[in-house]
């Protein structure tokens, strides 16, 4: 069942991109249009893990992808709103969450139930960290390198804008490390 959902949310959201990029191009929005074949790709990802994988998805983890994916992508680049100066902030609080919850998807998939209540707590909140944290610092590395090789302008304040967003994708991931760690304190 989850499979048909995710596989049907992907769709729709691959199909909405689909129109937003041929408007947007016909608008003459070039950077518009492109923003939506960005959305495109991002909206195959589950697509192909649905169609290639055996994966057992989490419906709430896909859910908040694409509100992550909608939130970003047409209301950051498409609607402007980037513009507000702290929606990028809470956005990169909000990846730090959803890397969080991730990682403790992958934990809980990972580790036998029987070692799991052997692990410690501090394990599960380093790992929680950890993962939320790498995902920030490679979305990082990701915008140096497109302004530095292809002229774009992903990093508008420079340094001072990357080191918001490493603090802010910190914060989200540690909020859900602080949750991990005491539930799996709980759970033993």
């Amino acid at each position: 069942m989850n499979r048909k959902v995710v596989l049907g949310i992907s769709l729709v959201y691959i199909g909405w991109m689909a129109v937003l990029a041929v408007m947007q191009n016909a608008a003459g929005e070039s950077w518009k249009s492109a923003v939506a074949v960005g959305g495109i790709v991002s909206g195959a990802v589950p697509l192909a893990l649905v169609l290639f994988t055996k994966l057992r998805f989490n419906l709430p983890l896909v859910i908040s992808y694409f509100i992550f994916l909608f939130a970003s992508q047409y209301l950051g680049s498409i609607r402007g709103w980037y513009g507000f100066g702290w929606w990028d902030t809470f956005l990169h609080f909000i990846s730090g969450a959803i890397l969080g919850f991730t990682a403790v998807a992958l934990y809980e998939r990972m580790v036998h139930r029987k070692a799991g209540q052997a692990i410690s707590p501090w394990f599960v909140f380093l790992f929680v960290l950890g993962i939320a944290n790498l995902g920030g610092m490679l979305w990082e590395i990701y915008e140096f390198t497109c302004d530095r090789f292809f002229g774009f302008a992903l990093q508008g304040g420079g340094n001072r804008d990357t080191m918001i967003d490493l603090i802010a994708d910190v914060l989200g991931g540690l909020v859900i490390a602080c949750w991990s760690g005491i539930r799996t304190k709980m759970k033993q």
